[in-house]
């Protein structure tokens, strides 16, 4: 209120033609719920239609114009519920990024329509500087907690504005309503664009949920088919999800990883349970029929469809070998899928770490031992020294490369190639 009455004294309004005034004002509450979407979030296209204002209301009442444009909204918010009616009260503040340009109109003492393009260039940039400050006020006074590199990274909608000034201006320059109801069509198209985008991510988020709750029920059923398993399934994702954050994985690879360690033996499902638990050592074919159950989880989520497909390869591969000598295509080196690569280094470890129906579990130190002697011919030695920083914080990191000395045990039973699969 200080702010249009400082610019009310200054320069006060003569007379003026009032519809175009109107139309500009109905227009601006029209792209201000105009939403639509950019790749880092979503802004309302009020640019295109405040410039016009800009150029047709006396400078005193640009302010006040945009005001009324704020209410509406609010009032049409308040109307359809979205928005309690205390917020109306509120309403005003959302005004402020008109102050700074008519403030350098008024101290440049020119009319929008006769001003350089210097002075153009100043306004836009007074609009900018004015509307970030009393944001940053009313967070300040709110005591939300919002910091200020927070409200730096929400600049990028000046740039979106800044884009949209040239569009705006054009149409203000041909100083008419009928050229600033041409925006109408336009803005109700960036709307429609805006409402169908995000019809389309609701619609995809809702996929992805089916996915992950597909995806866990099958950890349910992989639990409530053997215990064990269900158990190692269940502490491989969190030790995988410890190495994913060491070599700072993507949120995507991070997702695939979870589910990838979370589901990498559901193909055990259909193994026979007297493979499964043999005390013993396995023999030939059974070894050939436990093999399988890679291909056969990476069958059943390849029908789950979506990235699940993505988690079906990782599944797929999560027995292959650094070196090319695993199963079941013989991948080498970073042929290998890395999320593959880690469930193998995790599940190991987790395998050598716990009871299993042939052995029990091995004491930190040897499993450790035989960790190390696996690196570059079972495991990726860089997934090693990620593991080695989650499982040895508290130590010297131990140097990770091939080691050609002999293994202080013989690989077989001990490190996954066998029972342990």
């Amino acid at each position: 209120m200080a702010a249009v009455a400082t610019l009310w004294w200054l320069h006060p309004p003569g007379a003026f033609a009032v519809w175009p005034v109107i139309v500009c004002v109905l227009v601006l509450a029209l792209a201000a719920v105009a939403r639509f979407d950019v790749p880092i979030g979503f802004t309302v296209p009020t640019q295109l239609a405040f410039i016009p204002l800009l150029f047709t209301a006396p400078l005193a009442l640009v302010v006040p114009s945009v005001v009324v444009a704020m209410l509406i909204v609010a009032v049409r918010d308040v109307a359809t519920g979205e928005m309690p009616p205390s917020r109306l009260l509120a309403s005003p503040s959302n005004a402020w990024f008109a102050v700074g340009p008519v403030a350098v109109f008024e101290i440049a003492g020119v009319t929008p329509a006769h001003a350089g393009a210097a002075i153009l260039v100043a306004a836009l940039a007074a609009q900018f500087a004015v509307d970030f400050a009393a944001a940053a006020l009313r967070e300040a006074i709110a005591r939300r907690g919002t910091d200020l590199v927070t409200m730096l990274g929400e600049t990028w909608v000046y740039g979106v504005d800044a884009a949209l000034s040239g569009v705006g201006l054009v149409v203000a320059r041909a100083a008419s309503p009928a050229a600033v109801l041409a925006l109408v069509p336009l803005l109700g198209l960036l709307a429609l664009f805006g409402h169908e985008r995000r019809r389309r991510l609701e619609g995809l988020l809702e996929l992805g949920s089916a996915y992950r709750g597909t995806a866990l029920v099958l950890g349910d059923v992989v639990e409530a088919d053997d215990g064990y398993t269900g158990e190692h399934c269940k502490s491989v994702v969190s030790l995988a999800l410890d190495v994913a954050d060491v070599l700072k994985l993507d949120a995507q690879r991070r997702r695939n990883l979870e589910f990838g360690a979370l589901l990498h033996d559901v193909g055990k499902i259909a193994i026979p349970k007297e493979i499964i638990n043999k005390p013993g050592k396995l023999d030939a074919a059974e070894w050939t029929v436990i093999k399988t159950h890679t291909v056969e989880g990476q069958k059943m989520l390849e029908r789950v469809g979506g990235f699940m497909r993505d988690v079906g390869m990782i599944v797929r591969s999560h027995h292959e070998r650094w070196d090319g000598a695993g199963y079941p295509d013989g991948l080498a080196g970073e042929r290998i899928p890395l999320e593959a690569r880690i469930i193998a280094c995790c599940d190991t470890w987790n395998a050598m770490r716990t009871d299993r129906a042939y052995r029990k579990a091995l004491s930190h130190e040897v499993a450790l031992t035989e960790l190390m002697a696996n690196v570059g011919s079972q495991f990726d030695p860089a997934v090693v020294e990620a593991l080695l920083e989650v499982i040895e914080p508290a130590t010297k990191p131990i140097p990770v490369g091939v080691d050609d000395s002999p293994p202080a045990f013989p690989s077989g039973p001990v490190v996954i190639p066998s029972q342990a699969a």
